[in-house]
């Protein structure tokens, strides 16, 4: 009978930290969304989740100590050759020193390589803007997305004039409405236990970093000569019979950009 009674209470107790576990996770799965980003071939990205004082709180987010920082966790993917998807999980709210923090933005740094020095890098950031849910808000379409459409910028510097290239990244029409070119908001609530999916692509187009000193022909981009082969900014201020010469970063002397000549 003890024997029965012992297997019966420890069946019971099984039971009960399945239910608890089973409710832990749900409490964690609500309290945070997985964020999915999707990265063109060569893109590598490192994210820092910001952390703000609970609306109503008077408290202040503590500062960092060592390693442990509660208004700010970082998250990274490294670069691939191929297409990749990072996976993160982003807790919506933290706590630190008593004080209740909630999500109050997330910031990407991207980076993406254009030519095998370690230099020939472009980086520019993008961020997505978390609030409390306003009254009668509606629901957020399912799934959430938002897409980032990036493209090269490409100018001359220097004497020998080399190419470089200027990462610059934008938001395009989503199903959530955008503030601005760099930053899209979310509420919380509506957020919590879903998957937010970011895309980053890459135009195809490149286009003259600064305006006035490329012309483009059926061949491609010319630069403009400006008032001699010194002049680094080379505006054209309407001479379209005039360019001058220009390396690629793989040291090619080039005509015509991208195709190199003519």
């Amino acid at each position: 009978m003890l024997h029965r009674n012992i297997s019966n209470g420890f069946r019971s107790l099984l039971i009960g930290l399945s239910a608890i576990g089973a409710a832990g996770c749900s409490v964690a799965q609500e309290d945070s969304f997985t964020l999915v980003t999707e990265l063109p071939p060569g893109f590598e990205v490192k994210g820092e989740a910001i952390y703000t004082p609970r609306t109503g709180e008077t408290c202040t987010v503590p500062p960092k100590s060592g390693k442990s920082h509660p208004g700010s966790k970082i998250f990274k993917q490294g670069p691939s050759e191929k297409a990749q998807t990072a996976h993160f999980t982003i807790p919506l709210s933290s706590t630190g020193d008593g004080c209740p923090l909630v999500l109050k933005r997330f910031d990407y740094e991207v980076d993406a390589k254009y030519g095998a020095a370690r230099l020939n890098l472009g980086r520019d950031y993008t961020s997505i803007a978390f609030e409390d849910a306003k009254a009668n808000s509606q629901p957020s379409p399912s799934p959430l997305s938002l897409k980032r459409e990036c493209e090269w910028l490409f100018r001359t510097i220097g004497s020998n004039r080399y190419i470089t290239k200027i990462l610059k990244c934008k938001a395009i029409e989503t199903p959530q409405p955008e503030k601005d070119s760099a930053t899209s908001s979310i509420s919380r609530t509506q957020l919590a236990g879903k998957t937010l999916t970011v895309e980053f692509s890459l135009s195809k187009e490149e286009r003259p970093y600064m305006g006035d000193t490329w012309i483009k022909f059926p061949e491609g981009w010319k630069r403009c000569m400006g008032e001699n082969l010194d002049d680094q900014y080379g505006f054209c201020r309407g001479n379209t019979k005039d360019f001058k010469s220009f390396k690629m970063p793989d040291g090619r002397e080039c005509t015509v950009y991208p195709n190199c000549t003519e």
